[in-house]
């Protein structure tokens, strides 16, 4: 009787043996699964470096060099990053129709999906800034108010207060803010294209760079109203007081002007 008991299995035996077998099954998924993702997303960014190579040979390589090294007529790509990409081909800038003092924003001719091909491309040639998400450059969570004081540190010199663009030296200009994707500006604050100066995330940190987005919606968006009723563009008191020198001044002139006419007409008659 003493063998017999000896050899009972404990009530808990089945239940050992049930978490052995998940463990088993769940360390199998942990080795193969992962694995296989892995080698789906490095073929899939594999392909996209491929197509993003054949894109860059046709529309890019005349000018910033086959390996994206740089040449006379453009500079090198080495390390810019998605980022710079995503920006320069999403907002038509590149490929550039001419060389001058700055490349001007026009329609763009790459889908997003080419868009994307280029940037891994590029990425592959040296590591850079990624293209933000939408959490990045989204308003939810930004302040508007501290956007407004960084907006008028940071980028007022150039950009005007609100956004509206203004002229630079040598024929170069700061664009106007207006209408342009929040992602867009985000990359410009990254990647400090043409003329602008970077703003990494050392300098502007990634919720100083909502908190601008979010100022210039609130500034330029379409419900945005005018208390001052006509704003003259927005650009502060040098066109508005132009404005006042040739339409105030001038309408005093005509208005001098009739009552002299009219007085030396009086005393003729």
């Amino acid at each position: 009787m003493k063998k017999l008991s000896a050899r009972r299995r404990h009530p808990l035996a089945a239940v050992v043996v049930l978490l052995l077998a998940l463990a088993c099954t769940g360390g199998l998924y942990v080795l193969l699964a992962p694995t296989s993702e892995a080698k789906a997303d490095t073929t899939a960014q594999s392909l996209a470096i491929d197509e993003g190579k054949k894109l860059y040979a046709v529309g890019c390589a005349s000018c910033h060099g086959t390996g994206g090294q740089g040449t006379t007529d453009g500079p090198s790509l080495v390390g810019v990053g998605a980022a710079a990409v995503d920006f320069q081909v999403g907002t038509g800038r590149m490929p550039a129709q001419q060389p001058g003092a700055q490349v001007p924003k026009k329609k763009n001719i790459y889908s997003q999906a080419e868009i994307d091909q280029l940037a891994a491309y590029i990425s592959s040639l040296g590591a850079g800034p990624n293209v933000p998400t939408e959490a990045q450059y989204g308003p939810e969570g930004a302040d508007i108010a501290k956007g407004g004081e960084l907006f008028r540190t940071n980028c007022a010199q150039c950009h005007n207060f609100t956004g509206k663009g203004g002229a630079l030296t040598h024929g170069k200009f700061a664009p106007d803010l207006e209408g342009v994707s929040p992602k867009h500006i985000y990359e410009a604050m990254q990647t400090g294209p043409q003329n602008m100066p970077s703003f990494p995330d050392t300098t502007l940190s990634e919720q100083n760079k909502q908190d601008i987005i979010a100022y210039l919606d609130a500034v330029n968006g379409e419900d945005t109203e005018s208390p001052g009723g006509l704003e003259l563009g927005g650009l502060g008191p040098v066109s508005e007081g132009l404005f006042g020198w040739i339409f105030g001044l001038g309408s005093l002139i005509a208005v001098a002007v009739w009552v002299a006419a009219r007085t030396a007409k009086a005393k003729k008659s």
